[in-house]
């Protein structure tokens, strides 16, 4: 196709590229508007190709935005451009692709991209030959311009390159990448590898049959001169590391020398051979091949760890007080609500004992395994919109973590001396990076660390007041990472001078010092639960004070800090003169917000934790709480009703308005129990909950489910009526693929039993056989399992007759999963039932009696009706089998297990 311009449309069009480099945003609205009008016009994107490929008079920055704007319209409107504009593009790209520019030939390169992506490459059959041609060209220009679009390519569709849907093209362009590894050009020797690391990870066959030849390649590039090609060397040894170390390992020593020289390069090397720690850290291998050059390595990270002159600007290190300036609302990161989910806390003997609260729901990311969602505490470190991306030292600090935990103690004889040297040291940068190795190391080293604390606690407590606000801001998270060491020994020794100088920095006149406080105190909260009650007027002092001074970004973080004090010390927080503190700020920033406003999420949550931990405390603050809980959730879902009905017409509503909503209810109805009864009669709130427990999204569904759960507990009359309905939507979501949906179904349908009794009967064959399912799914997570533990007991104890038959079905998963949960109604409600069922069906029992045995002996505590029942039968099982028998089968037992059974239940 030949196309030529009209002269005044082409002037028209140039003006227009002209004017949106304009900085002033009236010119830049009306240019906007302006582009719009032109995309009614067919051939207004054959001016745009025009302008990027033949008009070589204009100046490269206009020609280059021409094909920027070319690459949108093709992105949104791609599929309504007729085939022949599409063509005349795609033969003017590959033209420029030799462009004597190279912002010209990368513009021509993105372009080509979009194109295939938006077309598919399958589309395109003649594309990747033809690029692969041009690699062969004399040129230099055309060459470097198809490699470029090749990078692009790789990218964007390695997994659609190696498929049989496009013939594997990659059997012919991994060889042919091979060839350019020696090429005169460090531009193209760059191309060339980084192509072909897109397809490691995957194991690509076509890259695994010369995989031999591509390491060889690397190692003898690893010395180039080029920083580009070094830093793509290290990328691709880190992922060989992950999926081809048997190759690796004859050269590994090398490897390590080499990565050990790039660690410490000036440039942006150093972060990927960075990286190559982080990755070998995961291997088994690591402490065999590490552990000689473990005393170099240590001191590179620690040096690694420093701020460099660039990152304290970027901070503003010299800036000691800044709390009057306003937050910059894109300095504020997103916020996402984890919604509610039941667990059980694990008995006192088992594996971890968890502190505080009762058994009602806490929170946990959706799909989540177990009961903690673990943010990357180095992604946090730093924490500012400029440097949040991962850098050197955010790199240096997590592989120096994950080493501390792979050579434990061994690691300290190396790094105390360096310690000492640095957190001592009188320059504030070096004492800083020292400060953040000591927390790095925290985790892996404790044990080891533990003589050095008495001496290294205080000094850290000193250093909360150093004049550096980036010196204070490290030393709150260091001293976070040792909060467990500092709960456990006396009061007055560390844990009150500390909680004293935190709730200083906490009202410190820096904000990144404010930030760090918070979240160290949160942690602290944590750790220390109930041990805090003698000390809460004060800390209430401080966080109520800090409402008063905080801007936007931190207030976010002290909500947060005063959620989990709320859920730490639970009712103790329950007293007139807290309540009077607490309450009136929370509750005017309720009011202040708008029902549309982000920040009402974290506010939720954190009312949520201070309503479930006041009780009836809560009560005067309720009604306009509850009402606007009510108002959130019938918004998004009308909202939700009219984006669905006229799609063009309304936009989808943010569900989390509603997640957060329910999430809060729960914490009402589990804190204020009965109370609650009038508001819900004065409410909807049944009819809202039917629409919820049905909607396509997993977490709205989820938080239903623990609301039901929570509403059944503290007023079954107002969900009796809906039984019908409720339960074979609970039936329905029986379904571990979502887990967290599926536990708080399980969960809700427990309570749901325990106060429906005999008339659950009429559910037993809906319900029964999908939670045997997931009890005896061997993938199926801890929290869950104990979850449907505990609700198949409940209905055997409500209608043993009906479950009984089933027993040898799950009995031994059963006893397994409910051992090492903490002595609880819920599981004194579990174990009743498996008793009546044992009663009903004991022939059931008699294969996996050893496992019931176990489960008998896990009590701390039971009441004396349960400990006769659980008793009884033991008895029972012993006279059955007789005297001899019995003694054979004992032999069996850990002596744990037989010593516990004697003590308890005298048999």
């Amino acid at each position: 196709m030949t196309w030529e311009p009209q002269p005044d449309g082409l002037s028209q069009i140039i003006t227009l590229l002209k004017q949106s480099q304009s900085t002033d945003n009236m010119i830049q609205r009306a240019v906007q508007m302006k582009l719009e009008e032109l995309n009614q016009y067919p051939d207004f994107n054959n001016y745009l190709i025009y302008v990027l490929t033949k008009l070589t008079s204009e100046d490269e920055p206009t020609r280059s935005l021409s094909g920027l704007i070319l690459k949108n319209n093709i992105r949104i409107h791609g599929t309504q451009l007729q085939p022949a504009i599409i063509e005349y593009i795609k033969q003017e790209c590959l033209m420029a692709l030799g462009d004597p520019s190279p912002l010209i030939r990368a513009t021509a390169g993105i372009l080509i991209t979009t194109i295939a992506n938006k077309g598919g490459l399958q589309n395109w059959p003649e594309l990747l030959p033809t690029l692969c041609d041009m690699l062969d060209s004399q040129d230099y220009s055309v060459c470097e311009g198809a490699f470029g679009a090749l990078q692009k390519i790789c990218e964007d569709s390695a997994d659609t390159l190696d498929s049989s849907a496009l013939n594997r093209p990659l059997n012919i362009m991994i060889p042919k990448f091979l060839q350019f590894f020696r090429h005169s050009s460090p531009k193209i020797r760059s191309n060339a590898i980084a192509c072909i690391n897109q397809f490691i990870i995957n194991r690509t066959q076509a890259l695994m049959v010369h995989i031999d030849t591509f390491i060889e390649n690397l190692f003898h590039l690893s010395s180039d001169d080029d920083r580009e090609v070094r830093k793509n060397v290290c990328r691709g040894l880190v992922m060989l590391l992950d999926v081809r170390m048997d190759r690796l390992m004859p050269h590994m020593n090398s490897i390590i020398e080499y990565m050990l020289i790039r660690t410490q390069d000036s440039d942006e090397t150093s972060l990927e051979a960075c990286e190559f720690w982080l990755t070998l850290a995961e291997q088994t291998i690591c402490k065999e091949v590490l552990t000689p050059h473990l005393p170099r390595l240590v001191p590179v990270l620690v040096r690694g760890m420093k701020y460099c002159d660039i990152d304290i600007i970027i901070l503003k290190g010299d800036v000691e007080e800044d709390e009057m300036i306003p937050d910059r609302e894109e300095d504020i990161k997103p916020r996402f609500h984890k919604s509610r989910t039941h667990t059980q806390k694990p008995s006192i003997g088992a594996a971890a004992s968890s502190s505080g609260g009762g058994d009602g729901a806490v929170r946990s990311m959706e799909g989540n395994d177990d009961d903690e969602d673990i943010d990357d505490p180095y992604d946090e470190m730093d924490d500012d919109s400029n440097l949040s991306d991962w850098n050197l030292r955010k790199c240096s600090a997590a592989a120096l973590d994950v080493l501390a935990n792979v050579f434990k103690d061994d690691f300290l004889p190396i790094l105390l001396p360096i310690l000492k040297e640095t957190l001592f040291h009188e320059e504030w940068v070096i004492k800083e990076s020292g400060i953040l190795a000591l927390g790095a190391i925290a985790e892996g080293c404790m044990s080891g660390m533990v003589p050095h604390l008495p001496e290294l606690i205080p000094y850290l407590i000193v250093c909360l007041s150093d004049k550096k606000a980036l010196v204070r801001s490290i030393t709150c998270w260091t001293l976070s990472r040792y909060a467990h060491w500092v709960v456990s020994q006396p009061h007055d020794q560390y844990l009150k001078p500390l909680m004293k100088e935190l709730l200083k920095r906490i009202l410190d006149a820096n904000k990144r010092v404010q930030e760090a406080a918070c979240s160290a105190f949160a942690t602290l909260e944590e750790e220390a639960c109930t041990e805090l009650v003698p000390y809460l007027g004060f800390i209430l002092d401080t966080l109520v004070f800090a409402f008063r001074k905080y801007q936007h970004k931190n207030l976010l973080i002290l909500y947060d800090a005063i959620g989990t004090l709320a859920d730490s010390v639970g009712h103790h927080l329950n007293k007139p003169e807290y309540i009077s503190m607490l309450m009136p700020p929370l509750i005017e920033k309720w009011n202040n917000l708008k029902d549309e406003d982000k920040d009402l999420f974290p506010l939720l949550e954190c009312l949520s934790s201070v309503a479930t931990a006041l009780h009836s405390g809560f009560l005067p603050y309720s009604e306009p709480v509850y009402r606007r809980c009510i108002s959130l959730i019938q918004q998004t879902l009308n909202q939700d009703l009219a984006s669905t009905t006229s799609p063009g017409q309304f936009e989808q509503p943010d569900k989390d308005f509603m997640i957060v909503a329910l999430d809060l209810l729960s914490g009402l109805a589990e804190g204020l129990d009965c109370y609650i009864e009038s508001l819900v009669s004065s409410s909807n709130i049944m009819q809202l909950l039917y629409q919820c427990m049905q909607d396509s999204m997993p977490e709205v569904r989820q938080s239903s489910f623990a609301l039901l759960g929570d509403l059944t507990k503290a007023c079954f009359q107002h969900v009796h009526p809906h039984i019908a309905d409720f339960l074979p939507i609970l039936g329905h979501n029986l379904n571990p693929e979502y887990i967290s949906v599926c536990n708080n179904a399980t969960w809700a349908i427990g309570e749901i039993s325990i106060k429906l009794m005999e008339d659950t009967k009429p559910y037993i064959p809906m319900v029964l056989p999908p939670l045997i399912e997931i009890i005896n799914n061997t993938n199926t997570p801890k929290t869950l399992l104990e979850n449907t533990a505990i609700t198949i007991g409940r209905l055997g104890l409500v209608c043993p007759v009906e479950v009984a038959p089933s027993l040898q079905q799950f009995v031994r998963q059963w006893c397994s999963s409910l051992r090492n949960i903490r002595d609880n109604e819920e599981k004194d409600s579990a174990f009743r039932g498996m008793c009546q069922m044992i009663t009903v069906n004991p022939v059931g029992v008699v294969p996996d009696f050893i496992f019931f045995c176990d489960a008998a002996a896990s009590w701390m505590t039971p009441k004396n009706d349960l400990h006769e029942m659980l008793q009884k039968i033991l008895h029972g099982f012993k006279m059955q089998v007789g005297e001899e028998n019995w003694s054979r089968f004992v032999e069996q037992f850990p002596p744990q297990l037989s010593e516990r059974l004697a003590v308890m239940y005298r048999i």
